[in-house]
């Protein structure tokens, strides 16, 4: 069987809007930022308060994906080897074997990922970085393709750990979700009444429209998308002026600035084209830069935001024409 051309693996894509709107509503960009990453081979932080579909969202992204998932339920009491596998002793062999822990899956749900301590936390450092394990020296590969999607809560509620630089630094986007309008809250009660399960979700009619072979390609396709000189100088000015930002402490580091062109690249992709543009750039530096930069303490006591910050350095970033 032949490999899917970059068109028919884009078509592919673009139906996961429509298949997961079966089961989940009003989460557009939620789903366009979670497509974005596993084009990027990168990872997603999804913060919002309890009950606006997180998890939903990622089951029904696996289900329309044909991919494998697991979810962990991330608590105070969680150890590392919870998350990432341990050695087991075999009394009749009189040897240690390592059983794989949740993260050897496609999609791994974090859930809750900073109500856990920072030790369990950055279990999965290695694994977001170089997509293996390591246990007892040996490296234990994890399958393709790997995507971690973590929900976290806003910080500011009870019983939570912030999330340290290097492990928000591993995350290619930040996506807030937000509370629904009241349109969509009235369809969300409507299906509810009519019989919605969301732990049935083949009962809703969500299929696979793609799977390992589309994401394959279309990752070959992104890696084809032209950037010119001018947009990647657009990238670095962007992310310089961060660092010389008076409302922040830390600025965007290179490897931010990394991300941003990789998500602005797979967002030109996806909406049909083969070059790049600075409004490509300009619509992935929110959520790209927003987790990784630090608002001085002055700044936040005068109600500044990571996202009014970017605002101001992109209205006032010259754009290359």
């Amino acid at each position: 069987m032949s490999a899917p051309s970059a068109d028919s693996a884009r078509s592919a894509l673009e139906a996961l809007r429509q298949e997961i709107s079966k089961a989940v509503v009003g989460q557009d960009a939620a789903v366009t930022g979670l497509v974005i990453a596993l084009l990027c081979r990168g990872h997603v932080l999804l913060e919002g308060v309890p009950g606006v579909a997180k998890t939903l969202l990622v089951r029904t992204l696996a289900t329309a994906l044909e991919l494998d998932t697991r979810r962990v339920q991330f608590t105070p009491d969680l150890m590392p080897g919870d998350v990432t596998g341990s050695l087991i002793y075999d009394s009749r062999a009189a040897t240690f074997s390592f059983q794989p822990g949740p993260v050897f899956t496609n999609l791994l749900l974090a859930d809750e990922i900073n109500r856990t301590p920072p030790k369990t936390q950055a279990s999965l450092l290695e694994a977001m970085e170089e997509h293996q394990v390591s246990v007892d020296g040996r490296p234990h590969p994890l399958p393709e393709p790997f995507l971690v999607a973590a929900t976290q809560n806003p910080v500011e509620y009870e019983g939570t750990y912030p999330l340290p630089e290097a492990q928000l630094d591993r995350f290619l986007l930040k996506l807030t979700i937000p509370l629904p309008s009241r349109d969509t809250e009235l369809d969300v009660l409507t299906r509810h009444a009519e019989g919605f399960d969301p732990r049935d979700l083949a009962a809703m009619g969500v299929r696979p429209v793609a799977g390992r072979a589309e994401i394959e390609a279309a990752r070959a396709a992104v890696a084809r998308t032209t950037v010119s000189p001018d947009v990647t100088g657009y990238v670095v000015d962007i992310c310089r002026a961060t660092r010389d930002s008076p409302s922040l402490s830390l600025g965007v580091s290179p490897r931010g600035a990394t991300a941003l062109l990789s998500a602005a690249r797979a967002w030109a992709w996806l909406t049909g084209r083969d070059y790049v543009t600075p409004d490509d750039v300009k619509a992935f530096a929110p959520p790209t830069l927003r987790h990784r930069v630090r608002l001085r303490p002055e700044a936040e006591m005068e109600g500044v935001t990571s996202d009014s910050v970017l605002h101001s350095v992109l209205t006032h970033t010259p754009v290359p024409r």
